[in-house]
């Protein structure tokens, strides 16, 4: 018998709290909207997100689905180590090896709602380099002081490697992964795809910049602290909140032509 890789997954809205399809729904979202601005890697990487009410279980995609493709229904709910709790009727599955990274925040970081991990080219070069992320445009004195870095220890299968990938965290919302790509985790699903999109903005300024062979020019220290004290979250106001509406409103205007479900199915 064939295998039943099929992508028409029956809706769940009347079968979840109205919390959780909430967080389907924006989850789903934040999948296409990583598509659509050039963020993803083939069907690899994923997008985590709490269940509200319970916090120990968390919404994760389908192994083998690009982004475009994914829905609100479609998502996998698994706890906090990675064991399958419900999924459609697909042999799909999850990347557990791949989950070790996000299982080790969620469970490091309880006030976490959301964890992104790309490998954008612009991020893999920039996790590449030794000066790291320079604060050397406004989008990234945004980080300064308020990202982490982990070195390269082999693809993330190792369960041991969680402790360092905290460690090296730490209450920060943006970590370059040496070598590897960019991860940013917020309060919520918008705050977090929000650091993602500013964070990998920066990367592909710096790329540009420094592919140009000329001196760059960077503020004096103060400036740059002051400057990323404004751009912290609590500073002004929560990110990601005053634009998701109009994103959603992009996603919603280019469904009907995209040949994909709509991701609020």
């Amino acid at each position: 018998m064939g295998q039943n890789y099929s992508t028409r997954f029956e809706s769940v809205r009347d079968k979840v709290s109205a919390e959780e399809w909430q967080t389907r729904v924006d989850l789903a979202a934040c999948y296409r909207l990583m598509d659509k601005f050039g963020m993803t890697d083939l069907i690899y990487n994923h997008i985590t997100a709490r269940i509200p009410g319970a916090d120990d279980h968390l919404l994760i995609n389908l192994y083998g689905l690009l982004y475009r493709e994914i829905t609100a229904s479609s998502l996998v709910k698994i706890d906090v180590e990675g064991n399958i709790l419900w999924k459609p009727e697909t042999d799909y599955g999850i990347n557990k090896s791949g989950y070790v990274i996000h299982g080790a925040i969620h469970k490091a970081r309880p006030e976490v709602k959301c964890v992104i991990h790309t490998h954008t080219r612009a991020g893999m070069a920039v996790s590449s380099m030794k000066c790291g992320l320079l604060p050397m445009t406004q989008t990234a004195m945004r980080f300064v002081g308020h990202i982490g870095y982990h070195d390269y220890e082999g693809p993330a299968v190792n369960l041991e490697e969680r402790e360092r990938l905290t460690r090296d965290l730490g209450a920060h919302d943006a970590m370059i992964l040496r070598n590897h790509g960019l991860l940013t985790c917020g309060a919520t699903i918008q705050q977090a795809f929000n650091t993602m999109y500013q964070l990998e903005l920066s990367c592909r300024a710096q790329v540009d910049a420094m592919a140009a062979r000329t001196g760059l020019t960077l503020p004096p220290q103060e400036v740059l602290e002051h400057t990323a004290h404004l751009y912290q979250p609590g500073t002004r106001r929560p990110y990601g909140v005053l634009e998701w509406h109009a994103l959603r409103r992009l996603l919603d205007a280019e469904d009907g032509n995209s040949g994909y479900p709509p991701y609020w199915h």
